[in-house]
């Protein structure tokens, strides 16, 4: 089926969200890297879930946040063969389905994960939220203002979860212990946060559906939605409004519908934001991204090189730290990763440990509102 079929599909699906088919389409060819915490759990199953779509290499990282916490892989559903045959070698416990109903109409599954093309994972997670299941998808969870308000709609009506996994936050270990300092004072009140978020092109090895900004809805909703989630975590405000906003497409004028770059201002009641977000990284670096994390604080400030230090040291996660009484280098790598328990612990007890669903809803919209009113970057040069 070609490609606006499925686009047509789709936005059917968003009217009613129900019953989804299954639909070929073009494999985001990413190699899946593997968290630095290992798979140790040995005790007993707490939580059955499925995989539905496996587009971004970010479930690997999804499904083993739950799988160290006592999750059991039951089954997976995917229409492209090269990404399930990666995706069943990887876990070979996971049982292909024969449709995504299969997985659906399977009442001992309680969570559905989904790292589908970014503008099909609402259909889904509603989809999965009508048959009474949780849901965890990748970011952007949802990629229109429209499909915000279906999902809110459903998520009130069936009040299953969904979350949203912010990976620059749950699966850094820096930004874990970032959190920790904030909340023992280590830095007094924050006041802002800034945060950079650029990424490795690579367009050889993207798809069709990665240069259409109908699939991914705009660099600000995509990436910028991390460095939201970020800004209102840190910040501790609950409600919060975008200041201003700009992105476009400055390098790559034979991907009309691609953003490469943009950022955007954001003012809370807990503290201001300062985003920027680029497809810029050059093939020099030993990484896809130079993510960096900013806080602010009264008492000082810290920052994160989250996945390389260009200054020497080796590996990722590290936090400096400076406040009134030192200046200092935490290497976080060891630090434990929270969030895959956490949300286990949210389905089993219907508690908000990992995530209040009113934060992964505001970090989206605040995304979503930034994307819309973001003006168009125009270069002479």
């Amino acid at each position: 089926m070609k490609h606006n079929n499925r686009r047509q599909f789709i936005q059917q699906s968003m009217a009613s969200a129900a019953g989804l088919v299954a639909l070929p389409e073009m494999a985001l060819s990413a190699s899946p890297k593997s968290p630095s915490i290992p798979i140790t759990y040995t005790g007993a199953t707490r939580m059955r879930f499925s995989v539905i779509g496996i587009n971004h290499g970010h479930i690997y990282s999804m499904v083993k946040a739950l799988l160290r916490n006592g999750g059991e892989l039951i089954s997976v559903y995917a229409v492209e063969p090269d990404l399930l045959a990666a995706f069943t070698k990887e876990f070979p416990q996971a049982k292909v389905a024969r449709s995504q109903a299969e997985i659906l109409d399977d009442k001992s599954i309680q969570l559905i994960a989904s790292s589908a093309i970014p503008a099909e994972r609402a259909v889904i997670g509603m989809a999965a939220m009508r048959h009474g299941k949780d849901v965890m998808v990748d970011k952007p969870g949802i990629t229109s203002l429209e499909q915000l308000a279906e999902v809110k709609k459903v998520q009130r009506e069936t009040k299953r979860i969904y979350s949203i996994s912010y990976s620059e936050r749950f699966e850094n270990q820096a930004t874990v212990k970032a959190g920790e300092l904030v909340k023992a004072g280590a830095i007094g009140n924050v006041i802002q946060t800034i945060g950079l978020g650029p990424h490795r092109m690579t367009p050889k090895s993207r798809p069709e559906w990665f240069f259409d900004q109908k699939n991914y809805g705009g660099i600000l909703c995509d990436i910028g939605s991390h460095q939201c989630d970020q800004f209102l975590y840190f910040t501790g405000s609950n409600t919060a409004d975008v200041v201003a906003a700009q992105a476009g497409n400055v390098h790559y004028p034979q991907y009309p519908q691609f953003q490469d770059f943009g950022d955007l201002m954001l003012r809370g009641n807990g503290g201001m934001g300062y985003v920027r977000v680029d497809w810029f990284t050059p093939d020099g670096l030993s990484t896809w991204g130079d993510g960096r994390l900013t806080i602010l604080g009264t008492d000082g400030y810290m920052e994160l090189r989250k996945y390389v230090d260009i200054g020497g040291r080796t590996g990722g996660s590290h936090l400096f730290l400076v406040n009134q009484k030192e200046t200092k280098h935490i290497d976080c790598s060891q630090e434990p990763l929270p969030y895959g328990g956490q949300l286990i612990d949210d389905v089993l007890n219907r508690t908000e440990t990992a995530m209040t669903q009113a934060h992964c809803f505001l970090a989206t919209e605040l995304a979503l509102k930034a994307q819309k009113k973001a003006e168009m970057i125009k270069l002479a040069k």
